[in-house]
């Protein structure tokens, strides 16, 4: 783990305690919430691909998932000014299942229904059905909440070499600053370094 200047926000508790899932644990993440209903799934599985915030896939409606191009409009609630839409990529299987579950192209004719909330849990309740999809995987400590697979996304995105302005973009920070502690994680080139190293004695 690298030392880290603090800028206000950063990926270790002050014990050196991640506050992200690493690689296996959102894997673990995924087929733990698979095995529970379709809905409580469905809501994992965005938190996990979209990186958005516990509130922010809350407010998701029928007209906020374009499958056509691929994409979930998300508002970035945490900003002082309503109204500000991300567009963040989903895999075609997740579209698919959230059409098939929702019935999303359906709901987009009807105005009424093309507006209402896919999920009509109170934030309450969506946080306990993700904490017990955690316990399910046997994710435990500081990077088992909903936080945790926001940060796992964006450490995820920078050591597959997403290019750092869409880590940005698709995580809906105001400054590049913030993203940037998303790159401070070690990936496979330092590791590969370190085996060089060990080998060298």
């Amino acid at each position: 783990m690298r030392e880290q200047p603090y800028n206000g926000q950063n990926l270790f508790g002050p014990f050196g305690s991640r506050k992200y899932l690493n690689a296996a644990e959102r894997l673990r993440f995924v087929e733990a919430a698979r095995r529970t209903p379709t809905k409580i799934r469905l809501f994992c599985l965005m938190l996990r691909w979209s990186g958005a915030r516990i509130s922010e896939v809350l407010a998701l409606t029928p007209a906020a998932i374009d499958i056509d191009s691929g994409v979930a409009n998300i508002e970035t609630l945490k900003r002082r000014t309503r109204g500000i839409v991300r567009q963040v990529p989903l895999p075609p299987k997740m579209l698919r299942e959230l059409d098939r579950a929702f019935k999303l192209r359906i709901a987009q004719r009807d105005p009424q229904l093309a507006t209402s909330r896919l999920w009509r849990w109170s934030r309450t309740t969506a946080w306990r059905y993700v904490k017990a999809v955690m316990a399910a995987a046997g994710i435990t400590g500081t990077p088992a909440m909903p936080k945790g697979l926001r940060h796992g996304f964006g450490v995820n995105a920078f050591l597959s070499n997403v290019p750092p302005h869409l880590v940005q973009r698709w995580l809906g920070h105001a400054s590049l600053r913030t993203t940037s502690i998303y790159g401070d994680v070690i990936g496979a080139e330092e590791r590969a370094f370190a085996t060089r190293m060990w080998r060298g004695g």
